[in-house]
């Protein structure tokens, strides 16, 4: 199923992140304060720049970039298009999926990403927090950050229809959300290890992709779940399952295992941030 486009005023929605990015592979890339970190932050801003670069080519009328990475304070802003708009700093109500709730996008892109936790070969494989989070269900099904991000997009009727990184993470991604493009930037051989494209040419297959799903006249629906949600989170130890469980509404179903039930998207995304929060203070 797709829904049909108004090329009239397209709003594009951008979330970008860094492990996805080519020619990142190791942590010490992702992480300020490291001596490769600041090379890292400009191969994420120009891939993000080119993303923007070919929505505007392709039409867009307005493009809302949201550093998605660490900390979210990564993006050189004087790297970018100049007519773009940039959602910087953290915390964040939504996180890495910062404005899409209230922009009216008629497009998403999620740039330089990854795979979910326990993802075989793909670069530096985590869901939101690999320090707390072991796994994430919603309604049983394993879910990554791409498509939980989604799933936020799909709240407010926006769709992903692109999403960039290694090759796991893009077939992981075409499984998850159907109809959503991806552009493979490189191929892991391990967790820490892959081979890149040239990050020129990767930006080059970035924008070109960019440009495609915002002239293309169809696109695949939002992306939903049945309501009622049943949020479930495998932490790494007991400790942070002790403080989580001290959350109103949240069941504590497992050793290592957390519940949070819903109606609501957005609030029960909330909750899984407000769990990953918790958590984190029991490390």
């Amino acid at each position: 199923m797709v829904v049909e486009s108004d090329l009239t005023a397209m709003r594009v929605y951008i979330s970008v992140d860094m492990e996805g990015v080519a020619g990142v592979v190791h942590r010490d890339q992702c992480i300020r304060g490291k001596n490769d970190y600041p090379r890292a932050a400009e191969l994420m801003t120009l891939e993000a720049d080119a993303a923007a670069k070919g929505a505007f080519e392709g039409g867009a009328s307005h493009v809302l970039i949201n550093d998605s990475h660490g900390d979210m304070r990564n993006l050189r802003l004087d790297l970018l298009d100049p007519r773009v708009e940039v959602i910087t700093g953290n915390l964040k109500e939504f996180s890495m999926a910062q404005g899409v709730v209230d922009g009216n996008f008629e497009v998403a892109m999620f740039i330089g990403y990854h795979g979910g936790i326990g993802t075989q070969n793909a670069i530096l494989d985590h869901t939101y927090r690999s320090t707390v989070v072991h796994a994430v269900r919603v309604n049983g099904q394993s879910l990554n950050e791409a498509a939980l991000n989604a799933w936020v997009a799909g709240a407010v009727g926006t769709s992903v229809s692109l999403v960039t990184g290694d090759e796991s993470t893009c077939r992981q991604c075409e499984e998850l959300l159907p109809g959503v493009r991806t552009r493979t930037v490189k191929w892991a051989v391990g967790r820490m290890a892959a081979r890149s494209l040239h990050p020129a040419r990767a930006r080059e297959l970035i924008a070109e992709a960019a440009a495609q799903v915002v002239r293309d006249v169809h696109r695949p629906e939002p992306w939903t779940l049945e309501s009622p949600y049943t949020l479930e989170v495998d932490v790494v130890s007991t400790a942070m399952a002790d403080a989580i469980a001290l959350m109103p509404s949240v069941e504590r179903t497992g050793p290592r295992t957390v519940q949070y039930r819903g109606d609501d998207v957005l609030t029960t995304f909330r909750a899984l941030l407000a769990v990953i929060k918790l958590g984190g203070t029991a490390r």
